[in-house]
């Protein structure tokens, strides 16, 4: 019993040994790495320090906050421009579409105005034509007795040709250089030499009426596209229609309405 009871003693004797042995390596162990780990952090920390105060170095504190301070007066000073242009602007287009619109009002003021004018113009116009016209009335070119009467539907005996035929006007007997006068208001439309009739004066006037002048002996006073009052002197008597030689001096005169033969005693008055 004894030698067993020293046996076991010493048994655990070096189990504590052992543990305590454990114990100790691992305690040292741990504060071997505990201590190496500080170690690294602090070098990093320190590094890190030193990072940063090279960075101050590099970049001091006052040269960060001016350009701070100058990013931010740029800022200010780019909204103020902007802002100051936008108000330029909006006041430049204010003032654009108020002159704008100043300009346009000029001209609708002005074409109402013409347009007023125009329908003003147009009511006295209609008023004017929409007034019935003055009845033309035609008045002998001259004074004189019809030697030959107007003769489309009859014959009548040619002294110059000796054979019986028709007369497209009436003759008015008169002297020679006689003035022949305008019978109503018109233009002159032809001066010319009829082959049959001689010197010849042709006159349009208003409603289709035309009035034919011939056997004149001068038609100076008048030329062509010429406005003729009644009454005014268009030329003189002569004698020189080839058909009607042989008669005595005499105005040659005729008439159309509307491009038709007319007899001239029904419109003279």
């Amino acid at each position: 019993m004894g030698r067993r009871d020293f046996y076991e003693e010493e048994k655990l004797k070096r189990l504590v040994y052992i543990f305590s042995v454990v114990l100790i390596l691992s305690i040292v162990l741990f504060l071997t790495v505990f201590v190496m780990y500080n170690k690294r952090l602090k070098k990093q920390s320190m590094s890190n320090l030193e990072n940063l105060g090279m960075m101050e170095d590099i970049v001091p504190n006052d040269v960060e906050s001016t350009s701070y301070s100058d990013d931010l007066t740029i800022s200010n000073t780019n909204i103020n421009t902007t802002n100051s242009d936008n108000l330029k602007d909006t006041t430049n287009n204010v003032s654009n579409n108020t002159t704008k619109k100043n300009i346009s009002k000029e001209p609708v003021a002005a074409v109402v105005e013409n347009t007023v004018n125009e329908e003003e113009n147009t009511t006295i116009n209609n008023k004017e034509n929409s007034e019935p016209e003055e009845e033309l009335k035609f008045t002998a070119p001259v004074v004189g007795e019809i030697s030959k009467d107007f003769a489309m539907d009859t014959l009548i005996y040619s002294n110059t040709l000796e054979e019986w035929t028709t007369h497209s006007g009436i003759d008015i007997k008169a002297d020679k250089t006689t003035i022949v006068t305008a019978s109503e208001k018109g233009v002159i439309e032809s001066i010319k030499n009829d082959p049959r009739y001689g010197l010849t004066i042709t006159i349009s006037h208003r409603d289709g009426f035309k009035t034919i002048y011939s056997n004149l002996l001068t038609a100076e006073f008048v030329t062509e596209n010429e406005t003729v009052e009644k009454g005014q002197t268009i030329g003189t008597v002569g004698e020189s229609s080839s058909f009607e030689i042989a008669d005595e001096p005499h105005l040659h005169f005729e008439m159309y309405k509307d491009a038709t033969l007319v007899n001239p005693t029904i419109y003279l008055k």
